[in-house]
């Protein structure tokens, strides 16, 4: 019949999964519409119909990828008996997964403040964190893990600071060792 739309044929949380990719390893402004179509597995005008234009689907983009590196914090932040534990698991977590692109710290090293639309994500996520970091320190101070007199609220800020700094330096080629030792220097602060 003429005039039927037919129905979408791909898994559209899967094509936004492979768009986060593209924009976590090139950014908003290296990354071409052919380059997302190609790694989506998906026609042009698919994705035009599915997620808007590019500055939408980065946007979409960048609110899933940080969602899911918040809750990834949260469990790891969640897995140890003790609170401690848990703040070094988190540290561990972002260390090992260091040499994989940020697409938040991207989002921040391209655009800035510059764009209303990606502040509010990224404020967003930087709230959300923020808030997960200053329950759980507060939680390691009350079992005496983390000295009384350290500010949660200053320790969450230079937790997030510590993890653009971590994913930054990794990106500009720290080894292994590196990495482990600005994790550790991290856990430090804590004491």
């Amino acid at each position: 019949m003429i005039g039927m739309a037919r129905p979408k044929s791909f898994d559209s949380d899967a094509a936004l999964d492979a768009a986060i990719g593209v924009f976590r390893e090139h950014g908003f402004e290296g990354t071409s519409a052919q380059m997302l179509v190609d790694a989506m597995g998906i026609g042009r005008q698919s994705l035009y119909d599915t997620f808007g234009d590019k500055w939408l689907l980065y946007q979409r983009a960048l609110r899933r990828y940080s969602q899911d590196e918040i809750g990834a914090h949260r469990a790891a932040m969640t897995s140890g008996a003790r609170a401690i534990e848990g703040l070094h698991a988190m540290i561990d977590r972002v260390v090992a997964d260091a040499a994989l692109p940020c697409l938040g710290v991207g989002s921040i090293a391209e655009f800035g403040c510059s764009r209303p639309e990606l502040a509010e994500i990224s404020g967003a996520a930087d709230r959300a964190l923020r808030r997960a970091v200053i329950a759980q320190v507060e939680a390691a101070q009350e079992q005496g893990d983390v000295a009384a007199d350290i500010d949660p609220d200053t320790v969450a800020t230079y937790m997030v600071a510590s993890f653009a700094g971590i994913r930054i330096a990794a990106r500009a080629g720290a080894g292994p060792a590196q990495m482990r030792a600005l994790g550790e220097m991290t856990k430090r602060a804590l004491r």
